[in-house]
């Protein structure tokens, strides 16, 4: 069993309150978990309306699966309307 972790740190220049952060992030949340079948989870800076760290898991047999689905993920993050992505890790356990 592969474990696969992503942790994304995001900025969100055009938020002006934690009410336009929530409704970008939730937005993505939402997303992948239906697009990828990932969990994800807001995990840093909940009460920066600027910046959002969000981790995402998922499980697999395959190392090469997860690793393949971890850069779609990463892919699909780098396109969302009023995210910059500023980095991210990945991690295989």
């Amino acid at each position: 069993m592969i474990i696969g972790v992503l942790t994304a740190d995001f900025s969100l220049f055009e938020a002006q309150s934690l009410k336009d952060k929530r409704r970008v992030i939730q937005g993505l949340k939402q997303r992948l978990r239906n697009r990828f079948n990932v969990s994800v989870a807001e995990i840093a800076y909940g009460d920066s309306p600027k910046r959002c760290r969000l981790g995402v898991a998922t499980v697999c047999n395959e190392t090469r699966v997860v690793q393949s689905l971890l850069d779609t993920i990463v892919d699909s993050m780098r396109h969302v309307a009023g995210l910059t992505l500023l980095d991210y890790q990945r991690e295989l356990l």
